[in-house]
């Protein structure tokens, strides 16, 4: 088949399963493994409006299919494609060595198709990716389905005047041009974003259910997501999805909401073939009370089926998880403290609130219907010591005594790690939040995540700590969290066993790898590649137990026939769009840049 469009996502490190060591808790409290098979919802959202207007789009999650298969030939796969453009995302910076290398490889073979770069670090990244001689262009900001079809119009019809797409880097010849970042919509209910009806058809309709998997184990536990907005209304100094580092990056000075109305189609759309939970990306206060009690409203006359998990920026009081009861069946909700000073909060700018409080919503939440609360601490944030972030547990057994020791709690501690974000203020004014980075280019941060432990992976290091101190102060607070979790019966005896076994194994090896990077460079292959092996179950949820994120379902898809419905639906609307493209083959080559209004116009 000849696609027009085929989307890639690479692992972290390209060759993993060859060069892979000690990545300890980089990944512990996400849903990918150390690899991060699991792609940006953006694709998604790409390929289904691209779809719209009679083009062939294909994912390939490179990264999964490596996980999942041993001997999978990426080149052989690679080599039978053909399509007019490839895009590959590089949307989180750990993909910064991967990305790269599968663009060199996809080059290699087609070296007359062009490669297209996009996502949040390649948008701050863009100028140097455009000085790769096997990527072509660059797609920047965060909203850039309507400009891969832009794009998509000059490529197919052969016009390489670039300069009137927004939002675009483009190489041509020796010719370089870095048209600004105007195209920023202000909603974003014009696009599927997650593009799940996308994922569903390209199912039926390449007859390949394993290239587009989100990530490895998907579908033994089907977690789906919703997009509340582009943007944020807090500014986080650690985030590079920051109300600053959105300004920066994607000139975005306010939020792009979904509407309550879409919110709900999407919903309604993922309980007719999922009844694994829902997870509702940002706090849905931030789009305001009105926009709140719309959504709140329209759920609550669903027979919805999907426990939804709801995530909260700040305090919220009884009346809000009143309210949430009210109107959904099952829900969890999920917070990001980070620690247990309140100064640190209140200068890092998430849940910006006295200690009572944050019990407070705890125990609303408990009050009032929560199923399920993950609590996360972090180590490595602005102005934190080591026994601060020792102290973290300690807090935790201050809020489990003070919630009654509901086993509803979940607590997490992980590292900020590998890397501080791009655009976030703490990476671009690190000297101010007490911060020292080692890594500031894309090619620094390309090596840096092939290095063979996460301790020489990390990409700073506080005023207050080093790089030793905050491996070794995550590593005793996850000792002691794994304890006090033991103590209150959070775990059994053999997942406290497990925790610790890979705690203990994790120090030691971390030394290990310390004494060979002594070594001189050309002694230093064999003993790390001894080591290889034995490190490979370490990576795997090395502080915490690999069910513990996970929210209990008794059953994780719709039956049978709704899902085969949804795929004939999908394979019919698929059909129409071919059908109108014929029609009117025309139609979306007349999309055109209004400069001055900054829309896309017919």
């Amino acid at each position: 088949m000849k696609y027009d469009l085929v989307l890639l996502h690479a692992p972290s490190v390209y060759d993993f399963r060859k060069n892979s060591l000690l990545a300890g808790p980089i990944s512990d409290v996400v849903p990918s493994s150390p690899v991060f098979e699991m792609y940006p919802i953006g694709l998604t959202s790409i390929a289904d409006y691209l779809e719209r207007y009679g083009l062939k789009v294909k994912i390939i999650n490179i990264a999964n299919r490596m996980l999942m298969n041993e001997s999978f030939d990426v080149e052989g796969k690679l080599r039978k494609i053909q399509t007019t453009a490839f895009g590959i995302d590089l949307h989180w910076l750990p993909h910064a060595h991967g990305s790269i290398e599968l663009a060199k490889i996809v080059k290699k073979l087609h070296p007359t198709t062009p490669i297209i770069f996009g996502g949040l670090s390649s948008t701050y990244y863009h100028k140097e990716l455009i000085e790769y001689p096997f990527i072509d262009f660059v797609m920047r900001g965060d909203s850039t389905e309507k400009l891969m079809l832009l794009l998509m119009n000059k490529i197919e019809t052969g016009n390489t005047y670039y300069a009137d797409i927004p939002n675009l880097t483009w190489k041509k010849g020796s010719e370089i041009g870095f048209n600004p970042i105007t195209y920023v919509p202000t909603d974003i209910d014009d696009v599927d974003v997650p593009g799940y009806r996308y994922t569903i058809r390209s199912v039926f309709k390449y007859r390949n259910f394993l290239d587009p998997l989100p990530y490895n184990g998907w579908l033994q536990y089907p977690n789906t997501a919703i997009l509340t907005a582009r943007g944020c209304t807090q500014n986080c100094l650690i985030c590079g999805g920051s109300k600053e580092a959105y300004n920066q990056n994607c000139n975005r000075n306010s939020l792009a909401l979904r509407s309550p109305k879409k919110l709900l189609e999407d919903i309604q759309f993922i309980q007719r073939f999922s009844r694994a939970p829902i997870f509702i990306l940002h706090d849905i206060r931030q789009g305001g009370r009105e926009y709140m009690n719309e959504l709140l409203d329209g759920i609550k006359k669903m027979n919805l089926k999907n426990e939804l998990v709801f995530e909260l920026f700040q305090y919220a009081d009884e009346d809000f998880f009143k309210r949430i009861n009210d109107s959904v069946r099952n829900y969890s909700i999920e917070i990001t403290l980070e620690t247990h000073d309140e100064n640190i909060r209140r200068y890092n700018g998430k849940f910006n609130c006295t200690n009572n409080k944050v019990i407070d919503t705890l125990n609303y939440a408990l009050k009032h219907g929560c199923k399920k609360v993950d609590l996360f601490f972090m180590v490595g944030i602005p102005g934190q010591t080591y026994q601060s972030a020792v102290d973290n547990i300690d807090f935790c057994e201050t809020i489990h005594l003070a919630c009654n020791q509901d086993p509803r709690i979940f607590y997490f501690v992980a590292p900020l790690a590998p890397f501080l974000d791009p655009a976030s203020p703490a990476f671009e004014h690190p000297e101010i939040h007490g911060y020292k980075k080692f890594c500031h280019t894309l090619e620094d941060h390309r090596k840096a995540i092939t290095q063979p432990s996460w301790k020489h992976m990390l990409s700073y290091e506080t005023r207050e700590m080093t790089r030793d101190d905050i491996v070794n102060s995550t590593y005793e607070a996850a000792e002691k969290l794994n304890d006090f979790k033991l103590k209150y019966h959070l775990i059994d005896l053999d997942g406290y066993q497990d925790i610790q076994d890979k705690i203990h194994k994790s120090k030691e090896y971390i030394e290990k790898i310390d004494q060979i990077l002594v070594l001189p460079e050309d002694e230093r292959a064999e003993p790390l590649a001894k080591l290889q092996k034995e490190i490979v179950e370490l990576n795997h949820y090395s502080i915490c137990g690999k069910n513990e994120l996970k929210w209990e379902v008794q059953k994780n898809y719709a039956n049978f026939f709704s899902l085969a419905l949804v795929g004939l639906e999908q394979l019919y609307e698929d059909y129409s769009n071919k059908i109108k493209a014929q029609l009117r083959p025309k139609e979306r080559f007349q999309l055109k840049w209004d400069p001055e209004q900054r829309k896309i116009k017919m």
